[in-house]
């Protein structure tokens, strides 16, 4: 199971109010909610093995080299360009929920110049022994369903855990309509033509949703896509053939922007990704229980891991 970290504390900072506050007052409402997810996943889908995968650069340079806009409407004002605009109030909370993950001895796993897409890329690809799920709010992942070597599935969480989408190649074939051979791949080839406001990716002009993957859908790939557009007896239309010229370059750099990869530096925080049989460090985690008020979302993490 290799969890999106940051599109999961997100996602319980916003569902749950921020009253929910330690003794001291501090909101502990992304704490609580991504320990709840943590708990309800492991209890439902009993996974051997564990990854929090974590953010080390949210733009990483290899990609913002290739297209300077990425991400960029994101970058929080008056800083270097580099940090996050994250809510004031879920800043400490990250902090909290890697304290209690390092005590608990949940398994992180983080990438230089990555981004955690990048680390859940590289792990999913390179598992050859267990089936592997991805849970995220983010659908770029969608790109790793698989069937071979190993069965790759997303849960797409974006609409709350309760409304999770179980999505693999037959899944996203149908909801896209994308090859099904290819599912993952036509999926980020039809992203990278449709483009994505919320990544800052321009796109192609005048190709959306549908279009674009009626067109990945009848040529096969973008590869095979462009290789037809320039020739003048393909059938395609002067506006498409011009569209596709005049965003070349786009196209070029964003096979590398959106593409997660499969080749980044994983490191860990433990090494061994299992589930941990007792916390790593059980004095430290009671006393985050007690300065954050955690009791019940760490008494369903240790029902979730049988630590009683």
């Amino acid at each position: 199971m290799l969890l999106d970290g940051a599109s999961l504390w997100f996602r319980s900072f916003f569902a749950l109010p921020e009253k929910m506050t330690a003794p001291d007052g501090r909101p502990v409402n992304a704490v609580r909610g991504f320990l709840d997810t943590i708990a309800s996943l492991v209890t439902t889908h009993e996974p051997t093995r564990i990854v929090v995968c974590l953010d080390r650069n949210w733009r990483p340079d290899f990609r913002t080299a290739l297209i300077p806009e990425y991400k960029a409407h994101r970058v929080a004002e008056g800083g270097d360009g580099t940090a996050e605009e994250v809510p004031d109030t879920l800043t400490p909370q990250v902090d909290m929920i890697l304290d209690v993950l390092r005590c608990a001895g949940i398994e992180t796993g983080a990438a230089d110049d990555c981004e955690a897409d990048d680390v859940i890329g590289t792990l999913a690809v390179d598992e050859a022994a267990d089936e592997v799920l991805v849970v995220t709010g983010d659908r770029d992942l969608l790109q790793l369903v698989a069937d071979d070597p190993v069965s790759v599935r997303v849960l797409y969480v974006g609409r709350g855990l309760a409304k999770a989408e179980l999505m693999g190649p037959a899944e996203v074939a149908a909801k896209y309509a994308v090859p099904r051979a290819r599912a993952g791949t036509a999926y980020a080839e039809m992203s990278m033509l449709r483009g994505d406001p919320s990544d800052g990716l321009r796109g192609v002009k005048g190709i959306g949703d549908k279009t674009a993957a009626k067109l990945i859908t009848a040529y096969g790939s973008l590869d095979a896509l462009e290789a037809a557009a320039a020739q003048p007896d393909s059938g395609i239309s002067p506006r498409l053939t011009g569209a596709l010229e005049d965003a070349a370059d786009y196209l070029r750099a964003a096979r590398t922007v959106v593409t997660v990869r499969s080749d980044a530096p994983v490191e860990f925080s433990r090494g061994d990704q299992l589930l941990p049989p007792a916390p790593d460090d059980a004095d430290g985690l009671a006393a985050l229980v007690e300065q954050l008020g955690i009791e019940a979302s760490i008494g369903r993490l240790s029902a979730a891991f049988g630590w009683f």
